[in-house]
């Protein structure tokens, strides 16, 4: 194979269906290598990969490579970092993104270590454009700008991968949009030889038994999301949001400030650190607005900000704000809503 110098998406695989954050890249992918003019591929590393492909195609795929072998799922380390870093000398992708999940955070790492490229975890944004070195003033043009808060959240870095390839990141689940490009679109099948790209030694850990506790709340899907900050001020307050969200039938976040004083779990952590929702309405109750719990939740449709704090960043960014202490205004939601929804 030549170099080819296109884009790929390395896809998350389990029980047969591709992880939404694959197919948010897929999305996010499209659209990069329509501005660079080059191919979208993907990789899917697994078992029992029939029709798997149906999946990706119809968000703008042009290639899927194959990797099928009954040792290859479900995930261990050595053997898909093994596929990735020769398939990738062989290819030569210009740019490489996965998931921020437990599995792109082990193998992101391992792959760009090995091709010493570079890599950037945890980006909120991807974008294309030019860059001019300080130094030694060259230009270059059409790199992928990887985009993430940094120094605790305070500022918003844009990253650069000059000279090495593949230009590499990983997105968190939730960051970037989901969209089917054409439920009809086909592109070309490539089906690998494992054993060409993972020696026998890369199979020396072996996953004997594999228990998933299935997570009990479901933040990321919820189209009303009711969160709570610091500001709530304790977990008996928040018991407030919990019969809030059980009124409007929705769900309970929190910014990482409550969750770290302990009135909280840390499941319903949304932000930097946590998971990033979109749903139609966001209720911030004593959330200041620090910039890590604005990357999870800046896409949602209306935000109604709730703060005994008229200057909370969290206003700018919000389509109506209620001035007072949360004792006293959510109550009278819940009370009113009861009431005029009769």
């Amino acid at each position: 194979m030549a170099d080819n110098n296109n884009l790929i998406v390395y896809c998350e695989l389990d029980e047969g269906r591709v992880a939404d954050v694959s197919l948010e890249l897929l999305t996010k992918g499209r659209k990069l290598a329509d501005r660079l003019g080059v191919k979208l591929e993907a990789l899917a590393v697994g078992h029992n990969l029939d029709g798997i492909e149906d999946q990706i195609f119809t968000y703008g795929a042009d290639t899927v490579y194959k990797v099928d072998d009954a040792r290859l799922y479900p995930y261990t380390s050595n053997p898909h970092a093994a596929v990735l870093i020769n398939l990738f000398k062989e290819i030569k992708p210009q740019i490489a993104l996965m998931g921020a999940t437990c599995i792109g955070r082990d193998l992101g790492p391992r792959v760009s270590s090995a091709l010493h490229s570079g890599l950037t975890a945890d980006c909120t944004s991807l974008e294309i454009g030019d860059h001019t070195d300080a130094k030694t003033k060259k230009e270059y043009h059409d790199l992928l700008y990887q985009i993430r808060p940094a120094f605790g959240g305070n500022i918003v870095a844009t990253i650069v991968n000059p000279e090495c390839r593949p230009q590499m990141a990983t997105v968190r689940e939730g960051v970037m949009k989901k969209e089917v490009l054409d439920p009809a679109h086909k592109g070309t099948v490539v089906n690998l030889d494992a054993a060409k790209y993972v020696s026998d030694e890369d199979f020396a850990v072996e996953i004997i038994d594999r228990q998933i506790a299935k997570s009990k709340v479901n933040i990321k899907g919820a189209s009303i999301v009711v969160a709570g900050g610091y500001g709530v001020g304790s977990k008996e307050n928040f018991q407030l949001l919990f019969d809030l969200a059980a009124t409007l039938g929705a769900e309970v976040g929190a910014s990482r400030a409550a969750v770290d004083a302990g009135f909280i779990e840390h499941e319903r952590q949304i932000g930097q650190t946590g998971v990033t929702v979109r749903p139609k309405l966001y209720i911030a109750c004593g959330i200041s607005g620090q910039i890590q719990h604005i990357a999870g939740m800046q896409e949602s449709s209306i935000i109604i900000s709730i703060n005994n704090d008229p200057n909370a960043p969290i206003n700018a960014i919000a389509d109506y704000v209620i001035t007072g202490n949360i004792e006293e205004v959510v109550p009278k939601l819940i009370k009113y809503y009861k009431k005029n929804s009769k």
